[in-house]
């Protein structure tokens, strides 16, 4: 239940995301809802396809395609309090990406996969909904700039096993890696930390 919440919570965050992304181009209400139902439930698709989950797990349980409905619903409502789009937009996005981060993880040590392909799925859970939104709303995918992204997404999920060392419940462990993924993506962002640069300036 507790990995469920979670990973509700995510879909709401990513739901919002995708609704702010569309707002902003001015899509209308039908291109709203796709664009928040595929930043949702994008990356966890791929991921699911990955390894073999049938059907996908948002097939499988009405609470996700209720949860996306329910959001973008509210999101429409109350478009007006979130007025600086931009800032909304990164907030729910960074929030999402964490979540899922570690949903991903889960997943990946639910199908008995080594430490480093679980850190992969995660990241694959994290950031490849917002590839397609950013895609479908003509923009350069976040994951392809000099951003600290995915990075986040990996230093989370390597967290979450070098952490599982400690005798730290697993519930608690669990929440830690996902503030780790938000505040490396906050800090990044806040301070301006970059990859660096191949090319020449």
């Amino acid at each position: 239940m507790f990995y469920f919440i979670i990973d509700l919570l995510g879909v709401v965050a990513f739901a919002i995301s995708g609704v702010l992304a569309a707002l902003h181009k001015k899509l209308d209400i039908f291109g709203v809802f796709i664009i928040a139902f595929v930043t949702a439930v994008g990356g966890g698709t791929i991921r699911d396809i990955i390894i073999g989950i049938e059907p996908v797990t948002w097939l499988q349980n009405n609470a996700y395609m209720y949860t996306i409905i329910i959001t973008v619903i509210v999101a429409l409502i109350f478009k007006e309090k979130l007025k600086y789009m931009r800032t909304s937009l990164f907030l729910f996005d960074t929030i999402g990406i964490g979540l899922y981060t570690l949903v991903g993880v889960e997943k990946g040590v639910a199908a008995d996969l080594s430490a480093v392909m679980c850190i992969a799925l995660g990241t694959i859970t994290a950031c490849f909904g917002g590839v397609v939104r950013d895609i479908l709303c003509n923009d350069i995918p976040v994951i392809f700039h000099r951003e600290i992204y995915a990075t986040a997404c990996v230093a989370g999920g390597g967290a979450y096993f070098l952490l599982g060392f400690l005798p730290i419940p697993e519930d608690i462990l669990f929440i830690l890696s996902i503030l780790i993924v938000i505040t490396i993506r906050l800090l990044a962002v806040k301070f301006k930390l970059a990859l660096p640069s191949i090319y020449k300036k």
